[in-house]
């Protein structure tokens, strides 16, 4: 039987496994772009709880939500489409707020590992990563010097605990040089990033290879959640 240093996690949308291999233990994944990440967020919080079998890796999921976006109602009803129990799933989702950039990187750079041990997770998802970052009442060069060490970290950390970490970032229109040095380090930091572009009709997902400087763009039928 595959273990999960050997599975990979698939995210279940056709289009974007015909393209995308899964997510593998020591990845640190960016999903960027639409609204639409949250949706991708909520699904890997639920289907790696499934079997191996089912392309899951039965674990937990530490849920760092940098966005206040954690919706139980939605993941509850992914749950039901993945023939989960809706209570037992969201209790198996470890989910942690903050409402300034320092709360969030306290949470990951104090409390993170010891969430790992305690629930055995081998998923940490980050929403919304720079948008604390973009407060005005953060100086820019803290910001930058505070998310450049995060970034760093959560890198190291997905390989050293063998686990998968993904973060979601949404294009923020203030302060338009700090966003840049903010993007620029996060896709930077990341293994593989998940790049998803709308149109008027339907969103296009694109999927860069960083190492490769390719890009596959696959288009998905999709309501983004509000």
């Amino acid at each position: 039987m595959l273990t999960h240093n050997q599975q990979a996690l698939s995210i279940d949308f056709p289009q974007i496994d015909s393209v995308f291999s899964g997510f593998k233990a020591g990845d640190f994944t960016v999903f960027y772009g639409s609204e639409f990440c949250k949706t991708l967020l909520f699904t890997l919080a639920v289907r790696v709880q499934l079997s191996i079998e089912k392309g899951g890796l039965n674990s937990t999921t530490i849920y760092a939500d940098g966005g206040n976006s954690f919706n139980p109602y939605v993941v509850s009803s992914i749950a039901q489409q993945c023939e989960l129990d809706p209570k037992s799933t969201l209790e198996r989702i470890f989910v942690s707020r903050a409402f300034t950039a320092y709360q969030l990187s306290a949470l990951i750079f104090e409390t993170l590992e010891d969430a790992l041990k305690q629930y055995r997770s081998k998923l940490v998802l980050v929403s919304d990563i720079t948008a604390l970052f973009l407060d005005r009442d953060v100086p820019s060069r803290e910001a930058v010097g505070v998310f450049n060490k995060t970034i760093s970290y959560l890198s190291e950390l997905a390989k050293q605990k063998d686990i998968i970490i993904v973060a979601s970032c949404f294009p923020h229109e203030e302060r338009h040089r700090r966003r840049f040095f903010l993007e620029s380090i996060l896709l930077g930091g990341a293994s593989s990033v998940i790049k998803l572009n709308e149109s008027k009709d339907k969103p296009q997902h694109t999927f860069p290879s960083c190492s490769e400087l390719q890009q596959l763009t696959v288009d998905i039928q999709s309501t983004p959640v509000t």
